[in-house]
């Protein structure tokens, strides 16, 4: 299931640079979200009776889902016709020390200390070798394609952890669901406001085939078997995905979109992953010690 995950999230960075040659980003993202929320709330409808929301908790966490966590997705779709899928992998890799960061003031119980603070900054050191911001070339393509994904990047785990501090009872799928059908309709809005057009969608079969395995494979059944992952072996391991998915996006981005990547990004990377080891380094070495007392 680990495997699984990290082939599925990894993919998802080359499927959406290759959508985006035949549809434009905000109603790609749109599309994605309705196909998965239709699958989502009917897979719910059908299995059990707590469907919809219940609760001013519940409802909560549907707004902060649809509008930060679902969707920020939107402006990553925009930020990827700018940059390659192994740098956008890259920068979604510094996910778990956003989420740490915005937990610190919204959710008391998950307070940084220590070297806690060691890990931030070095994980943020990481982030800037990967971006490289220049003041000489801020209209540089490449350069807003980055900093616009870093900037979805913090609103999609801003809405990640609204849904934790509104401790909503909904089952998960029913609140991703919901929350797809909301986020999908920021982004009609969206593109509508800055003048995307259904007539300039190619409705190619690969076109059609990629907003399928985006909303299908991705959307619903990833999204899923993540949850059920991180039930099975824990949200410290689970995260360990976030760490492999971009190896999986940049060897299909090379494969077969010809992608390059050049080594400082790839140092950036590793300076990232070091940030995440010493922002778990007590529950690393926590589960360090039980595979050692395992094997005495």
């Amino acid at each position: 299931m680990f495997l699984l995950v990290t082939l599925l999230f990894g993919s998802g960075f080359p499927a959406v640079k290759t959508g985006l040659s035949f549809i434009p980003p905000l109603l790609f993202a749109a599309t994605r979200s309705y196909l998965a929320a239709t699958l989502l709330l009917v897979y719910v409808g059908i299995t059990t009776e707590y469907w919809h929301p219940r609760s001013r908790q519940d409802v909560t966490a549907v707004l902060a889902g649809g509008l930060f966590l679902v969707g920020g997705t939107g402006i990553g779709f925009v930020a990827q016709q700018f940059i390659t899928a192994g740098v956008a992998a890259i920068i979604f890799s510094l996910a778990p020390i956003i989420t740490a960061v915005l937990a610190w003031p919204l959710l008391p119980a998950e307070r940084l200390s220590g070297r806690d603070y060691a890990g931030v900054v070095v994980g943020f050191v990481g982030i800037a070798v990967v971006i490289r911001p220049d003041p000489a070339s801020l209209l540089d393509p490449e350069l807003l394609g980055k900093l616009l994904f870093f900037a979805a990047l913090i609103v999609v785990e801003l809405g990640a952890v609204l849904i934790r501090r509104s401790r909503p009872s909904m089952p998960i799928p029913a609140l991703t669901g919901w929350a797809m059908l909301l986020g999908g309709t920021v982004h009609v809005v969206i593109a509508l406001a800055v003048g995307e057009s259904i007539s300039n969608i190619q409705l190619t079969p690969l076109a059609v085939a990629l907003v399928i395995y985006l909303s299908v494979f991705i959307g619903a059944l990833g999204l899923v078997l993540y949850l059920v992952l991180m039930g099975e072996i824990g949200a410290l391991k689970a995260n360990l995905t976030t760490y492999l998915t971009p190896i999986v996006a940049l060897i299909i981005g090379w494969v077969l979109l010809g992608e390059r990547i050049d080594p400082l990004t790839l140092t950036g990377f590793g300076i990232i992953i070091a940030g995440f080891a010493l922002l778990e380094s007590r529950e690393i070495s926590s589960e360090v010690k039980k595979y050692r007392d395992v094997f005495r």
